[in-house]
């Protein structure tokens, strides 16, 4: 008879060990091992491969038909952006965010939207379908052809889908979701995995669009084992501060369409509405320059955004210097500090330096570099920078300025909203003829642009 053997598992990381601890040892989380069902640890049955009944067969990548994928309109502009272009059929798609951002919010919205040309289905399972009734009611959406259902169950909520065919479903969230075959708790580790495995084949057997409600952790990452997401078409992170009024979608993982699109919402009374100029939105209108600010050009997904980035250089009196990063990456803020002292001759080792990025917008591409450097410099010295003045252009470490991807567009988005003078990296230079109410500053060197600017 085969020896059973005791098995644990983390709920955060789905790291398996062999006996129980009050510490995960590999994401460092406290009490969130739990027993998994005992195992059997014989040895697996062996049997002849080359018999086995195959029902599928091997082609080649010319015989798969060419085929595109049928969207269809969420009835919201920014939420299609960042999903490709709309919905796919069949397609899951795993949403999260933090607790009160706008997560249901906006899916309230979308199906309240859609559900008047198509069917649409709406699982609750951490509201009662009163709550969802007053907030479609406070957000005054149309209520009359959206059908709601209360549950917690997947193999219930199946059966409704398969019942009701629809074309839309919401599971709100899949953290409450449990499914009848395995005996843990709702939220557990097997619990998320076999729940989203069985969601994920109806969508495709009966070519259901679904989305997923996801929690998140204290550090921002969709709680549940990371198989979770691989398992979905679709992943998409709602970004931005609770008590802030706009809101970001931003797609990290899309099988239809590309990643690093944003979305850009502004919470009102009425619930989530689109933003149709977003660079309006990210710059702070100085009736004065002010040191410390330089406008950016950020490319997000398939456009340009105007970004406004502020520095504040102030003395030092720690032995170690703060260097804060807010919405940048810190660790290549110390190193355009570096590259400034070294080929810039401002050495500012003595300095607390901080830079924020306006309006909360997260900027991850290096085509920043230049515009931070500049800020750096503005508030150091406490020259103003003209606020009709466009940069962008990644630093090297030899202090060389190397081009970025879509100077052009860049450039026509600057042009849109009347600035004169733009900083560029030499390589970016636009043929001539184009953009003659702009003036363009080429540089190849970081000493270059410390004697333009």
């Amino acid at each position: 008879m085969a020896k059973q053997t005791a098995k644990f598992q983390c709920q955060q990381c789905a790291t398996v060990l062999t006996k129980w601890a009050g510490q995960c040892p590999e994401c460092k989380s406290w009490n969130s091992i739990q027993e998994l069902q005992p195992v059997s640890s014989g040895a697996a049955g062996r049997g002849n491969w080359a018999e086995h009944k195959t029902s599928s067969e091997i082609v080649t990548l010319q015989q798969v038909p060419d085929s595109e994928a049928v969207r269809f309109s969420s009835c919201i502009d920014e939420l299609d952006r960042v999903l490709g272009g709309g919905l796919v059929h069949g397609s899951v798609v795993l949403l999260g965010g933090d607790p009160g951002i706008g997560k249901s919010t906006i899916l309230l919205q979308c199906l309240t939207q859609v559900s008047q040309q198509q069917e649409a289905l709406y699982v609750t399972g951490e509201e009662s379908l009163q709550q969802v009734g007053l907030r479609a009611k406070r957000l005054e959406l149309p209520r009359d052809n959206l059908q709601l259902l209360s549950s917690t169950c997947v193999e219930e909520i199946m059966a409704h889908a398969v019942k009701r065919k629809p074309t839309v479903m919401v599971i709100d969230s899949i953290q409450t979701i449990y499914t009848d075959s395995l005996q843990s708790a709702p939220g557990s580790v097997s619990q998320i995995r076999e729940s989203t495995a069985l969601l994920v084949r109806l969508a495709k057997q009966y070519n259901i669009a679904i989305f997923l409600v996801g929690h998140v952790t204290k550090e921002g990452q969709l709680a549940g084992p990371r198989v979770l997401e691989h398992m979905v078409d679709t992943v998409l992170y709602f970004e931005g501060d609770s008590s802030t009024r706009y809101r970001v979608i931003r797609a990290v993982k899309n099988r239809f369409g590309a990643v690093n699109e944003l979305g850009i919402f502004a919470m009102t009374d009425l619930g989530l509405k689109t933003v149709s100029n977003p660079s309006a939105i990210f710059l702070a209108n100085h009736q004065q320059p002010v040191s410390g600010s330089v406008i950016m050009v950020s490319r997000e997904g398939s456009r340009p955004i105007l970004v406004e980035v502020q520095a504040l250089v102030t003395e030092s009196h720690l032995g170690n210097p703060r260097r804060i990063s807010v919405g940048l990456e810190a660790n290549r803020l110390a190193m355009l500090l570096a590259v400034l002292q070294r080929h810039g001759g401002v050495p500012l080792y003595d300095q607390d330096v901080f830079i924020n990025a306006v309006g909360g917008v997260r900027i991850s591409e290096t085509g920043a570099d230049l515009a931070v450097i500049l800020a750096i410099l503005s508030s150091f010295r406490d020259k103003p920078v003209s606020n009709r003045l466009l940069v962008f252009g990644e630093v090297g470490l030899s202090g060389e300025i190397r081009p970025v991807p879509n100077g052009e567009e860049r450039l026509k988005e600057a042009s849109k909203h009347g600035f004169e003078t733009a900083i560029i990296p030499a390589s970016n230079k636009p043929r001539k003829g184009q953009f003659k109410n702009m003036r363009l500053i080429p540089v190849n060197h970081l000493a270059d642009t410390l004697n333009a600017i």
